[in-house]
């Protein structure tokens, strides 16, 4: 049964956090205990969240843990059992990190015909509703389908 599931951006400021905030509550409804991280392929350490990514996601109630971006290292990508990617750039930027990951990396919106998730940083609100949008859907096909 899957365990933990790591979730990767760029900055790990936008996107890969409203994932985990997310996907930790569609876990939790299934009653699963996965353990949900988020990491950024050039993270701006040490930073929160991006404040309308989390404005965005409270308007929406949902309850974001407090958060500080991490770079992603090779021991993240060997602990999680799933990395699932905003980009499909991504998952070539996590190959380079470690090769041994091929098999476990997949386009958040896999399900949605392989849809990448565009980077809201730095855009206007409506960015980051549209990313938001994106990430809401795409986490719950993933739910549906880890539940079972």
């Amino acid at each position: 049964m899957l365990e933990r599931i790591l979730i990767v951006c760029i900055g790990n400021i936008c996107r890969s956090p409203c994932a985990q905030t997310l996907m930790r509550e569609a876990a939790s409804r299934g009653n699963r205990n996965l353990k949900i991280d988020s990491a950024g392929l050039a993270a701006q350490v040490g930073l929160p969240m991006e404040p309308t990514a989390r404005a965005v996601l409270l308007e929406h109630r949902h309850r974001p843990l407090e958060h500080r971006a991490r770079q992603l290292d090779i021991a993240m990508l060997r602990q999680a059992e799933l990395v699932l990617v905003m980009e499909r750039r991504h998952v070539d930027g996590i190959y380079r990190i470690a090769p041994e990951a091929r098999g476990k990396i997949f386009l958040l919106g896999k399900w949605q015909d392989e849809q990448e998730i565009r980077d809201p940083f730095r855009r206007d609100r409506t960015a980051f509703e549209q990313a938001y949008r994106q990430i809401r859907i795409a986490v719950e096909a993933w739910a549906i389908r880890l539940s079972h």
